[in-house]
């Protein structure tokens, strides 16, 4: 009985269920976006390229994944219930994945201390070390500075 009454009133996340590493990826990628209050179809596109680059999928399937992650993003809660799921991924792709965040958040031409946080958190909850955070950050500003 006291079972059912916790699981009642237990949140529902999503974190709670399995997750694909890569929807978990996308989801941290569009709440890089949304942090600053503004999310632009520029960082959409950004966040579109990366899945397409990072793990190989087609059109359709980054549309898809890209879908999943924005519905995840608006319902989150917080960061754990994605980074939990992106640790399966090996420390290469962890690292490849904060050079992604970064490309997001760098994408629409602003720099936000409030971006840089909320990046700097996830590398810390990926075990992501500030050199390799640090490495991809200077990454993505040369391919962003290249694009531009």
């Amino acid at each position: 009985m006291m079972n059912a009454i916790k699981r009642m009133f237990a949140p529902k996340t999503p974190a709670s269920k399995a997750m694909e590493p890569q929807v978990a990826a996308a989801a941290l990628m569009v709440e890089a976006a949304l942090i600053d209050g503004v999310y632009v179809n520029i960082e959409s596109d950004m966040i579109a390229e990366i899945l397409l680059e990072a793990f190989g999928f087609d059109a359709d399937r980054a549309d898809a994944v890209l879908a999943e992650g924005e519905t995840l993003a608006e319902e989150a809660v917080d960061s754990y219930q994605f980074t939990r799921h992106v640790k399966k991924l090996g420390m290469a792709e962890r690292v490849a994945i904060i050079e992604g965040l970064y490309r997001v958040a760098l994408s629409d031409g602003e720099k936000s201390p409030i971006e840089e946080a909320y990046i700097r958190q996830v590398a810390s909850l990926l075990y992501v070390d500030d050199v390799s955070r640090a490495g991809a950050r200077q990454r993505a500003e040369a391919r962003i500075a290249g694009t531009t």
